[in-house]
């Protein structure tokens, strides 16, 4: 459908063969450092190091950031996203619906205002597929998320938007 494809011309993964993407009136080509301080982003696969623990992985992210007083908003973004009970462990020991909640306390870590979410509840059992869904509602109330899914139920129960894209191209947008 070119759901990926599209979430990677956003993110400034990919380049665009026409258009422009903005977040912020910042673009993703012309300003890709400002543009992608405005942007979290969770891709499909959830990249995390395995061998680290949970808080060192998010003081990582948020050096890479550049973050002040990371020590506290590594903190919030582990309350914020559920993480406080296995905030010790090495990420390599958690479920894989812990591993999504770190990879969104990754994405949250700058604090941005828009949060790209790429199939965020691929594989995930039942319980925790409820859990990431409400956190992500949860964080739609104050941040622009974008959330792509195949799951028609799930956009459903999530979104105040939906566009649907076949081969590319924008079928539906309500």
């Amino acid at each position: 459908a070119g759901k990926s494809t599209t979430i990677k011309i956003i993110t400034g993964y990919l380049d665009a063969d026409s258009g422009n993407v903005l977040i912020n009136e910042i673009d993703v080509h012309k300003n890709p450092v400002e543009y992608k301080k405005q942007v979290g982003y969770l891709p499909e696969g959830n990249p995390l190091y395995y061998e680290m623990y949970v808080r060192e992985y998010l003081s990582f992210i948020a050096e890479l950031h550049q973050i002040k007083n990371s020590k506290k908003r590594i903190e919030e973004v582990i309350d914020l996203t559920g993480l406080r009970i296995e905030s010790n462990k090495k990420t390599g020991q958690l479920s894989k619906g812990y591993k999504q909640r770190v990879g969104l306390a990754a994405a949250l870590i700058h604090n941005p205002d828009g949060l790209i979410l790429d199939e965020p509840t691929t594989g995930l059992d039942p319980n925790q597929i409820i859990e990431i869904r409400q956190l992500i509602k949860d964080l739609g109330k104050n941040k622009t998320v974008l959330f792509s899914s195949h799951i028609l139920q799930e956009v459903e129960s999530i979104c105040d938007r939906v566009i649907i894209i076949n081969k590319g191209t924008i079928v539906a947008d309500d």
